[in-house]
């Protein structure tokens, strides 16, 4: 089986074909996804959120994100693995941002790694580029930002920062990103960008115009606590099913039901007479 590519994603663009994109955190859900024939899979660092318990992504560290890439990338044949870098992963110094991108390829077997910003991010991203690591940009709402952004909230409604935009994905087309994430961008807008640039646009509540989508698995698998986002479409409503499932379990424990006869092995009399 033939593994996803840039060169394809950049084939898909060419040819109006639409990019599909879910998140992944584990080795399950990966062969999941992988089986579903989806183009790529992003081992998120939302994985802080609904994985590991946080309020958002900035807890989350390089050997969290190491450590799930792995098991992602085992679970897969044929989508392309994208690692995202972690807050502060790539703020630093240049050669740090370089030294944390290789461990998500050399130790996590990502085929390439996803960071956010814009116009700011592109000698970090030539750098990453140039020890030959294709780098997915990502703009618009960029979570590890929300501290400063002050809150989850659309990006680009005014005249200022719909400007900033288009100049960021101009700036990270520039530098030679291989696709980029549209997130909580006007539809108006994403599209106007997705005409403009060269690489595909991966959207997530960024409207149908962008080249691909995106969403976090357990959002649209309906097994997400708290807040879902107007953006998500649950394609399934897992939660209250696994719960009942649970519940069945408890009861059938309790009443001695389970196991029952089908799920014991057996030893023979002769065999058990001679214990005693």
């Amino acid at each position: 089986m033939t593994r996803v590519t840039t060169a394809t994603l950049k084939d898909k663009k060419a040819q109006q074909i639409k990019i599909s994109m879910l998140t992944s955190y584990d080795y399950a859900t990966a062969c999941l996804v992988d089986q579903a024939g989806l183009d790529m899979i992003l081992v998120g660092d939302s994985l802080g959120n609904v994985v590991l318990g946080y309020e958002n992504t900035l807890a989350v560290t390089m050997d969290d994100m190491v450590h799930h890439t792995r098991a992602v990338v085992r679970g897969t044949q044929q989508a392309m693995v994208v690692g995202d870098m972690p807050f502060l992963s790539y703020h630093i110094t240049t050669s740090e941002a370089v030294r944390n991108a290789g461990r998500i390829i050399q130790e996590g077997g990502a085929q390439a790694v996803k960071l956010e910003g814009g116009v700011e991010r592109v000698d970090t991203i030539k750098a990453i580029l140039d020890a030959q690591i294709p780098v997915m940009g990502h703009i618009g709402l960029t979570p590890q930002s929300v501290n400063q952004f002050g809150g989850f909230k659309v990006q680009g409604k005014d005249l200022e920062t719909a400007r900033k935009l288009i100049e960021d994905a101009r700036a990270l087309d520039k530098a030679g990103v291989f696709a980029m994430v549209l997130e909580c961008v006007p539809s108006a807008l994403a599209q106007k960008i997705t005409a403009e640039v060269s690489v595909p646009t991966i959207g997530i509540g960024a409207g149908p115009h962008c080249d691909g989508q995106v969403l976090v698995i357990n959002d649209m698998l309906g097994i997400s606590s708290g807040h879902i986002p107007k953006f998500v479409k649950k394609y399934a409503d897992l939660q209250p099913v696994i719960v009942e499932a649970l519940k069945a379990y408890k009861e059938e424990v309790e009443d001695g039901s389970f196991p029952g006869p089908e799920h014991c092995f057996t030893i023979a009399d002769n065999v058990l007479d001679k214990l005693y």
